[in-house]
């Protein structure tokens, strides 16, 4: 047994395709085919049902693979320990956000990062909440950029902003026409677009809803926050938005108008996140600094009030 197989069998038992998994491992098929065949010979189990449209894992194969990624993640770690010590801030570094996130936070923070740390390799997934906590846990990332709270014992988070949300009406709408900064109190009866399950920023407007006796526009559920905002470009009707959604480089959308929230708006808390475990303790810690660096106003909405102009 070698690690090179048990690179093959977690690549397998995560794309479940014996295509997919060679071009992941960057073998031919037929080779990542032959080395699962010779571990299943040496461990004598069966690791792989094969079938001829799909690959599936025996009970046995799921378990071998499961612990196999705790050993590549180890291996992982001592790799970084070794980097780190001979250069603390260069090395690569896994970070997951979520989708609606990553697109508006990542331009602003990736010239930050280079700047700060120009040696750093900085790859980047963007994945649901839920995904990126469980990459988190098997090793595949190395820290997350995630949504409070957060209850994963084996996780430390460091909190890095509060982001507030802005109402995006059609110009139509009688709230596009307030005189004066909104309240919870007058979304009251009024029907929001949200996101499908799995988006954590599902949740948090669905926590607005409850505060502000709202509901949820029955019958459309839309799968990223821009399909959202064309959703009240076309009048179909009124949602939330998170702060950084609306700022440069977003363009500004026809038919949408903006509006903030008087006194302390609803809002997300982010904050980085790690395994309590992890090596790169310290050096994530600097990196919290750099994502705090970013400029204030980015998360103050600053939207020009039209009865004022």
């Amino acid at each position: 047994m070698n690690l090179r197989d048990l690179h093959y069998l977690v690549a397998l038992a995560e794309h479940r395709h014996f295509g997919r998994a060679a071009e992941a491992s960057f073998v031919s098929q037929p080779t990542l085919s032959t080395q699962i065949k010779k571990l299943e010979d040496e461990l004598g189990v069966a690791l792989v049902e094969r079938t001829p449209r799909k690959v599936l894992l025996t009970e046995t194969g799921r378990e071998i693979a499961r612990r196999a990624r705790g050993v590549l993640s180890e291996i992982d770690e001592i790799k970084a320990i070794a980097q780190r010590t001979r250069d603390p801030e260069s090395g690569s570094l896994r970070l997951g956000v979520f989708p609606t996130l990553g697109p508006y936070l990542l331009p602003h923070l990736v010239p930050l990062v280079r700047q700060r740390f120009p040696r750093l390799e900085l790859l980047l997934v963007e994945e649901k909440t839920e995904q990126v906590i469980r990459m988190l846990r098997e090793g595949s990332l190395d820290a997350g950029i995630l949504a409070l709270p957060l209850h994963e014992d084996s996780l430390h988070s460091e909190f890095l902003f509060e982001e507030p949300f802005v109402l995006a009406v059609p110009e139509t709408h009688p709230l596009a026409h307030k005189k004066q900064r909104l309240k919870l109190a007058d979304l009251e009866d009024e029907s929001l677009l949200l996101l499908e399950d799995g988006h954590c920023l599902r949740d948090q407007a669905l926590e607005v809803c409850q505060l502000a006796g709202a509901g949820e526009k029955s019958g459309f559920r839309a799968t990223s926050l821009e399909t959202l905002r064309q959703m009240v470009a076309a009048n179909v009707g009124i949602t939330l938005l998170p702060t950084l959604a609306i700022k440069p480089p977003v363009a500004r959308t026809d038919n949408v108008h903006l509006l903030e929230f008087s006194g302390h708006a609803p809002s997300r808390r982010l904050a980085l996140v790690w395994r309590k475990s992890s090596s790169m303790s310290a050096f994530l810690k600097r990196f919290t600094e750099v994502i705090k660096s970013l400029p204030p106003g980015l998360l103050q909405p600053q939207i020009e009030v039209r009865a004022r102009a």
